[in-house]
């Protein structure tokens, strides 16, 4: 069988990290001549190193590497399915949480493909062209696993008039007013038309962690979308939450979301402005607050955006911890991939400095159980969360 796929010879000195079990090889280092369509599987060789791997034909990523034992087949696809929902089992065992992510890509060795899980049905995305001749594989083997209604993909095109974002793959599509619980909270889950694939649910843990230090505080959540942070920080007894975003349909649905739960929306303020306009403002009005959060959306796509984007993070953060009453905690996180964790902290104390503060940090962490990271591929780690005091310098 083996025999019978095209044969890549790569630099020798790619060796070590595939060994180790990087999953990527870029263009660069890969034959020029070498034709085939997206999606060919190919086996790849470096010294004596052999693994086996998804050709694309336009991506900077040439390949995505899988195994280094055997081509993949529809079995051996249907065993990481089935080891990615195993590793989720304590998720489960919570009873309160029904969204989550099942498959993390590189992290779960399925490379270019997530799944999200929001309730009894699954949204799929991949990240190349690639990825398209092991979706129905995928899709047999979640149907195999869970007890799903639906499974969708999120479209890497054009939104449909009908159905939004997504695609149905296999059953029904999931109602327009799907709800999920997050630690017994409840959420609308806009599949259509969210972000991401509805939810940002990497932060769930993140939030639940801050819940615990609201009650009683004024709390600022900046970039707050459709209001997660702001409703555990009000479940938690935080006197009030001012939640800002510049999409009105963020502050709605954030809206919509406190009184799914039985909080009056009333007693909080949702606030359609720009984060740095809004910061602006309040530093020349001198209102602060007990914790701040901020949780930008990524600021660089590639790593000839990462000088502006580190930047952007010290400019928002400082603008935050002027917000930021001395003796507050003040709660920064970064999605952005090229911004590693040591250049994160780097961003914090920069920032300290330019706010004329100090920056004690009390909670510094990554990925949660359900976005497992390899340690030969630190590149798959994009998440940080960290929480600190902030204090007047003495």
């Amino acid at each position: 069988m083996t025999s019978s796929l095209p044969t890549l010879e790569l630099p020798p000195f790619l060796k070590k990290s595939l060994v180790e079990g990087h999953p990527w090889v870029y263009r660069d280092h890969v034959p020029k001549n070498f034709r085939a369509p997206s999606g060919t599987w190919v086996q790849a060789r470096a010294g004596n190193w052999t693994g086996y791997a998804l050709w694309d034909a336009t991506s900077p990523l040439a390949l995505r590497i899988f195994s280094q034992r055997q081509p993949p087949d529809e079995r051996w696809v249907a065993a990481r399915v089935a080891s990615a929902w195993a590793l989720r089992e304590p998720i489960r065992q919570q009873q309160q949480t029904s969204a989550y992510r099942w498959i993390f890509g590189e992290g779960d060795h399925l490379p270019g493909l997530t799944v999200d899980l929001y309730g009894a049905y699954a949204v799929l995305a991949t990240y190349s062209e690639s990825l398209e001749s092991i979706v129905p594989w995928v899709v047999a083997a979640m149907r195999d696993t869970a007890p799903l209604q639906g499974i969708v993909r999120r479209r890497r095109g054009e939104r449909d008039e009908e159905t939004g974002k997504i695609e149905a793959l296999w059953g029904e599509l999931p109602p327009r007013d799907l709800i999920v619980e997050e630690h017994g909270l409840r959420f609308r889950a806009n599949l259509y038309e969210g972000q991401k694939t509805g939810l940002f649910l990497d932060h769930r843990e993140n939030r639940y962690y801050l819940q615990h230090l609201t009650e009683g505080k004024r709390v600022l959540n900046l970039f707050s979308y459709s209001g997660a942070f702001s409703l555990y920080a009000a479940r938690g007894g935080a006197s009030q939450v001012t939640s800002v975003d510049i999409a009105p349909g963020a502050a709605a649905d954030a809206r919509a979301n406190f009184a799914l739960n039985g909080l009056d929306p009333d007693e909080h303020k949702f606030v359609v402005a720009d984060v740095f306009d809004y910061l602006e403002r309040l530093r020349i009005e001198k209102r602060r607050f007990d914790i701040v959060i901020c949780d930008p959306p990524s600021f660089a796509r590639n790593k000839e955006q990462l000088p502006q984007a580190l930047k952007a993070y010290a400019r928002v953060n400082a603008m935050g911890m002027r917000v930021t009453e001395p003796g507050g905690l003040y709660a920064a996180a970064s999605c952005t991939t090229q911004v590693s964790p040591d250049a994160f902290r780097d961003v914090l104390a920069d920032a300290a400095r330019q706010a004329g503060r100090r920056f004690q940090i009390i909670h510094d962490v990554g990925h949660p159980l359900d976005h497992p990271i390899m340690a030969q591929h630190l590149e798959g780690r994009y998440l940080k969360f960290v929480l600190g005091r902030v204090e007047s310098i003495w």
